[in-house]
């Protein structure tokens, strides 16, 4: 990166001109491109300060990579323009598709356990199905062996990050598929309230 040019403004324009949709790098696998339609520009972001070589302040590099925080100056204008319109448009469907949805997945666990509370049923760590069920119509193993031969995938021994949320951004897209657009957009702003008062908690991880 040149001497005094700001890191997010060359960081961002490298995003902007990558494009390879995956590819490996140092033994690790990176799939930026998630079923040819969800830019995961976080993952790619971590894979290009690899390159810069100390030149983002360690604390602005936290706050990217571990909370997706740019600079509070930076526009959100300002972000689609260095990025281009097709990433920034793949970036939006990751951004419903994953993100606002694992916020989702996370609030209607929240709703059934307070229902089961109320109705005195013991306590469960995991609620799971009954996530998948309500949401998608279906069980997560039954619904993981449909997003595999859907997307002819190879089933593996282990799940890498980038298959499981390539199968939250399948679920997305059933999800819109299965259900009315009044639900639809009901339990999407079901989603974007659950992450904002994530994205106002320390314990906020998202993009």
């Amino acid at each position: 990166m040149d001497s005094g040019r700001d890191w997010c403004e060359a960081l961002l324009e490298a995003v902007g001109q990558w494009t390879m949709a995956d590819e490996e790098y140092n033994g690790r696998t990176y799939s930026y491109l998630l079923l040819g339609e969800a830019f995961d520009w976080l993952l790619l972001a971590e894979r290009l300060c690899s390159e810069l070589d100390g030149a983002i302040p360690g604390e602005a590099k936290e706050d990217l990579l571990f909370r997706g925080k740019l600079p509070e100056s930076f526009t959100a204008e300002r972000f689609r323009v260095l990025i281009g319109h097709s990433k920034h448009r793949a970036f939006l469907n990751y951004w419903y598709g994953v993100v606002i949805e694992e916020a989702l997945q996370l609030k209607t666990e929240e709703e059934l356990r307070k229902q089961h509370h109320a109705r005195g049923f013991p306590d469960t760590d995991d609620l799971t199905e009954e996530v998948f069920a309500k949401l998608y119509e279906g069980g997560r193993e039954e619904l993981f062996r449909d997003f595999l031969k859907e997307t002819y995938k190879k089933r593996r021994a282990s799940r890498s990050l980038s298959d499981l949320k390539e199968f939250t951004y399948w679920l997305f897209k059933r999800r819109v598929r299965i259900w009315d657009p009044a639900r639809v957009a009901s339990d999407t702003r079901k989603g974007l309230v659950r992450l904002g008062e994530l994205r106002s908690s320390d314990c906020y991880l998202g993009s």
